[in-house]
């Protein structure tokens, strides 16, 4: 009788950061693609009672709340409050490390909000793990620094943002020397279609109604002051390698083209898909394999499909302009945005700060510190902590 093939092993994934929006579709894309995905780590930051729930439907072994009250609670309740067999980690940042090196650990998906997840994006790297990047803070603030990570152990990064992760299958088997720039769509957010003079008004139940996705408080904010996009370009300048002038941004309200790729004969390329960030934590997991669609349909070109592009007003947007300089300024300059704006951020969805204070903290934050020296890591968080210091006094 003739050997059957032994079936593929499955690719064994680690998820930091399983509760909010980017964790909850990494765990639809793991329950459509159940045959090739297995979930081996999986980390949350507080809610002990999401985590084991997860814990126990995909029967992972390796646990971490990165909370230490939360921790210690779990822990508290005895090895029974587990599921069998399973084993809860170290809280804070030792938790995420110790899932983001486990042996068995093919892919780590970071999708920690904020500079948090940075050390355990290293320590994947440095272990070899192939590293699924959902936090774009942390090129944004170190990306330097990552990549000679990934290129020290051959480990791949792969962008999860879904206007990074298009820009990357758009450049697959093209030089990079063929590349003329790279231009990512913006929905616009939630305030694209006010009155400038409106926006002084605009609270934070307003900035949280974003049109198209479905995304956690920060980054829907970040939309809706365009600091998000701010934040891409700096991020797709260090992933592929690119000049400031080569990045830039575009309003796309329907948010189905989430990148152009201009090459030097001035063709271009685009990535279509709907609005969910399952297509691309799907292709990130899977790459380089294209597994069958998962959880969404594909776009319905049997209806009427629009799409409109127009410019993006820095004017009406100056967390755009804010990005642009810091990307040109270089060193710690982007650390410096990145921090200045979790922190503006954070005030206002605190109710502590205006919406259009966000900017204003922002840039008072750049004119005292973007010229802090960046030559090393150390100096980079430095910078960070700086900044995010500087960025509290400027809030009433």
């Amino acid at each position: 009788m003739a050997d059957h093939p032994a079936s593929p092993r499955r690719k064994r994934v680690v998820l930091l950061g399983a509760t909010g929006s980017i964790g909850e579709n990494t765990l639809r894309v793991l329950r459509a693609h159940a045959d090739a995905l297995e979930l081996v780590g999986v980390a949350a930051n507080g809610s002990a009672e999401k985590l084991l729930a997860i814990a126990r439907e995909f029967r992972v072994p390796h646990l971490a709340l990165f909370n230490e009250r939360a921790s210690a609670a779990l822990r508290a309740a005895g090895p029974a409050a587990l599921p069998p067999g399973a084993r809860l980690h170290a809280p804070g940042v030792e938790g995420l490390e110790a899932l983001a090196t486990l042996p068995e650990a093919d892919v780590v998906l970071v999708a920690v909000v904020g500079t948090a997840g940075l050390r355990p994006a290293l320590a994947a790297l440095a272990a070899g793990k192939d590293l699924a990047l959902a936090s774009k803070e942390i090129l944004v603030l170190a990306g330097a620094h990552v990549l000679a990570a990934a290129k020290k152990s051959g480990a791949r990064l792969l962008p999860v943002d879904s206007e990074h992760n298009a820009v990357f299958q758009c450049l697959q088997g093209h030089r990079h020397d063929e590349l003329r720039r790279v231009i990512l769509t913006a929905s616009g957010g939630a305030f694209r279609d006010w009155p400038v003079e409106r926006l002084a008004e605009a609270t934070v139940a307003d900035a949280l109604k974003h049109p198209n996705w479905a995304m956690g408080p920060k980054i829907t904010v970040d939309s809706a002051t365009l600091a998000n996009k701010g934040l891409e370009l700096i991020e797709a300048a260090v992933l592929f390698d690119l000049r400031p002038a080569q990045c830039a941004a575009i309003i796309h309200p329907q948010s189905i083209v989430h990148c152009l790729v201009e090459f030097g004969d001035g063709a271009m390329l685009a990535q279509l898909c709907p609005p969910s960030m399952t297509f691309p934590i799907q292709h990130a997991l899977l790459h380089p394999a294209r597994g069958p669609r998962g959880t969404e349909p594909a776009l319905p070109l049997d209806r009427l499909l629009s799409l409109e592009f127009r410019p993006a007003d820095e004017g009406r947007f100056p967390m755009l302009r804010l990005a642009r300089e810091a990307m040109e300024r270089g060193g710690a300059a982007p650390a410096v945005y990145n921090a200045a704006n979790e922190v503006a951020v954070a005030a206002f969805l605190a109710g502590r700060l205006p919406f259009l204070g966000i900017p204003r903290v922002t840039e008072a934050t750049l004119a005292a510190l973007a010229a802090a020296p960046a030559a090393d890591l150390p100096a980079v968080l430095a910078a960070d902590s700086e900044a995010r210091n500087f960025a509290e006094k400027q809030i009433p």
